[in-house]
């Protein structure tokens, strides 16, 4: 199982930070000088693969998260506002602290590839052949030019993180899911490898931050003495479902003559 309880990934964490740093920015620029070729062999695949594709690359969009993670959000909290029980109180503010994770895990990264992509203004694929690969326009609306980094990927990779982070088990399938999705923006031309990988990192990376802070704050995880991040337990939840069990056996007994 991935080590998930570091504060950044990678050993970026470590004092040797730059190492791994270093080596990204490497790797990057290795993919850049094969991005064309990777670009047109990844749109060469069977239409059958291509539909697959597709229909999974919808999921790299951020609305059908955001917006539900949003009204729980709110709900929640505002509905903990006026809970006199403590204890039901305290296991709503712990759900408001799930669901606002969830959405900044998401949405702060998401929101920070919207603004990358604008400000960097790269060609994407389609546009080649009258700008080639390394073409930059500053922009706000155009589309063709905001492909560095994908949003998709960035979108995919952070919620794989978060998803990750309130249920380790589930973290492999996660990341596939985040590939997958990645993948498709190449496999449909939307957006070079490059791209791709970089907006994958950002994802993680946001994911990772989101976290720390939150873990900072108490709410959902926690720092402990050796500097590893754990996700707190939903204590309230815990008791409150023995407590209904307590309550649901009790019920026959007060029947009985």
């Amino acid at each position: 199982m991935v080590d998930l309880s570091t504060r950044w990934p990678f050993g970026l964490g470590s004092p040797k930070w730059w190492i791994p740093a270093v080596v990204a920015l490497a790797a990057l620029g290795a993919t850049l000088v094969y991005d064309r070729e990777l670009s047109v062999y990844g749109r060469s695949f069977d239409p059958a693969i291509v539909q697959f594709f597709e229909g999974i690359t919808r999921y790299g969009e951020s609305d059908w998260i955001l917006i539900p993670a949003g009204v729980l959000l709110v709900l929640t909290a505002a509905v903990a506002f006026f809970v006199r029980w403590r204890l039901m109180r305290t296991m709503l503010w712990q759900f408001t602290a799930l669901y606002g994770f969830i959405f900044l895990g998401v949405g702060i990264p998401s929101l920070i590839a919207t603004l990358l992509k604008r400000l960097i203004g790269r060609g994407r694929p389609e546009n080649f052949d009258q700008f080639g690969l390394l073409h930059f326009q500053l922009n706000w609306d155009r589309y063709g030019f905001q492909s560095f980094p994908s949003g998709h990927a960035t979108t995919a990779f952070a919620l794989a993180m978060v998803l990750a982070f309130i249920a380790p088990r589930w973290t492999y399938v996660a990341l596939i899911f985040g590939g997958l999705v990645a993948v498709s923006r190449v496999v449909l031309g939307d957006h070079y490898p490059s791209d791709v990988i970089a907006g994958a990192v950002l994802g993680t990376l946001g994911a990772y931050g989101v976290r720390l802070l939150f873990a900072w704050r108490g709410w959902g995880f926690r720092i402990r003495p050796d500097g590893s991040i754990r996700q707190r337990a939903m204590s309230s939840l815990r008791r409150y479902l023995i407590l209904k069990r307590r309550d649901t056996a009790r019920a026959p007994l007060q029947g009985r003559t």
